[in-house]
């Protein structure tokens, strides 16, 4: 196995007929063979499980992160490189800092759900002006596979995690970009188990120590004792005015299911070459087969950068669901059909030096690319609607602890 995978290597793969770079990495939980862990759960609770067919038997499987979720973790681990100056790469901000608003924060490119296309960016300005309708915003009606150029400019890992301008001017017919990079993470031959909950009051408040009323909370705390304090008539705290309502008083010790034991956990992450291929770049109206074979390097080198970077970070994903790899990442190029595939090991160091060589071949090629943050303005509409929800979920926390 080469040390390291050469840019040479990269560029012939992607203008060739290699059909697509793999990774495999197989993981036991941290506390160990036969540790539970606990995957995502869905809408009613309930765990994304599945039969798979593995060496030719039927193995029952529990998947443990979703493709989406782990495009958003690889997204993540691009924008602290490039917070910490490890790599250029473009990025979009929205900052509420120096709003008028309760919990300030900044959303980026790299975090909107719907990346560049996102209904954040969608609702800011640029110069005082909307961000779809002035330079460089308004260049995002036009982009197609063959039109890809703004988005390598200004949000290029669109390209390589998939886009929809559903929100845009044209609607639901606004441009899609499906996905070049996809990655997963399943268990092997899961087993439900079982998940236990309890409180113990250090007060040992009883649950029939008197009724608590809701007040207005002007004292900072929402309950009374005192009928005559409360904020109306018959204003119980929550169903009906019980201290643990307040979260005082002891849970009772419950069995519900939950979490899962397996054999391991496998996380297989797929770069599509024919589907960068599909992407062209022209420039001031004008094709180029080696700017365009030069752009999908670089995006190809950049996805790599991702997905190493995001695994270099480790594998915690969730409470009670830490994975550790057990063999070094290696990653595959799928050649021509019937061949070995070529293997090649990438560490995080060696992927953003492979990033930074592919992307000065594609400027050199004539490509443009935004290296500074280009700073969006949320608009009042914007910022009044997140100030109006953060009030509300100010409101309701009380409630919500109950």
């Amino acid at each position: 196995m080469s040390n390291t995978l050469p840019l040479e290597t990269l560029a012939q793969a992607v203008a060739g007929h290699a059909s697509a770079l793999r990774c495999v990495t197989e993981y036991q939980p941290a506390g160990g063979p036969g540790d539970k862990i606990f995957p995502p759960t869905y809408e009613g609770g309930k765990y994304a499980t599945e039969e798979r067919v593995i060496d030719g038997e039927r193995v029952p499987c529990v998947l443990v992160d979703s493709v989406q979720s782990q495009a958003n973790r690889m997204e993540l681990a691009l924008l602290e490189a490039w917070e910490r100056e490890q790599l250029p790469l473009p990025v979009i901000t929205v900052d509420f800092h120096d709003k008028d608003v309760l919990k300030p924060l900044r959303v980026t490119s790299l975090e909107a759900p719907h990346r560049i296309a996102d209904a954040i960016l969608r609702d800011s300005t640029l110069g005082g002006k909307p961000f779809r309708k002035c330079e460089p915003g308004n260049s995002l009606d036009l982009v197609d596979n063959g039109y890809a150029t703004p988005l390598f400019e200004l949000c290029p890992t669109a390209l390589i995690f998939g886009m929809w301008d559903s929100t845009g001017p044209r609607g639901g017919l606004g441009a899609k970009f499906a996905r070049a990079m996809v990655s997963e993470i399943i268990g092997l031959h899961a087993v439900a188990g079982k998940r236990t909950s309890s409180r113990i009051d250090p007060l040992q408040i009883q649950r029939n120590a008197g009724v608590l009323y809701e007040t207005k909370g002007e004292g900072g705390i929402h309950w009374t004792l005192d009928e005559k304090q409360a904020k109306s008539k018959k204003a119980k705290l929550g169903k009906d005015g019980r201290p643990s309502e307040a979260n005082h008083g002891n849970v009772t010790p419950s069995i519900a299911d939950g979490g899962f034991t397996i054999s391991k956990a496998v996380q297989t992450t797929v770069l599509s070459l024919p589907a960068l291929r599909r992407l062209r770049f022209p420039v001031d109206g004008k094709a180029g087969l080696a700017r365009d074979d030069a752009a999908r390097t670089a995006l190809a080198a950049l996805a790599l950068c991702a997905a190493t970077l995001s695994r270099a970070q480790g594998c915690d994903l969730r409470s009670r669901c830490i994975l550790h790899a057990q063999d070094a990442i290696t990653w595959e190029l799928l050649g021509e059909p019937g061949s070995e595939p070529q293997r090649f090991a990438l560490p995080a160091a060696d992927a953003i030096a492979l990033y930074r060589e592919a992307l000065d071949k594609a400027r050199a090629a004539g490509l443009p690319f935004r290296e500074q943050a280009l700073e969006l303005e949320p608009s009042a509409e914007l910022v009044t609607l997140l100030r109006k929800s953060q009030e509300l979920e100010v409101q309701s926390a009380p409630e919500a602890g109950a």
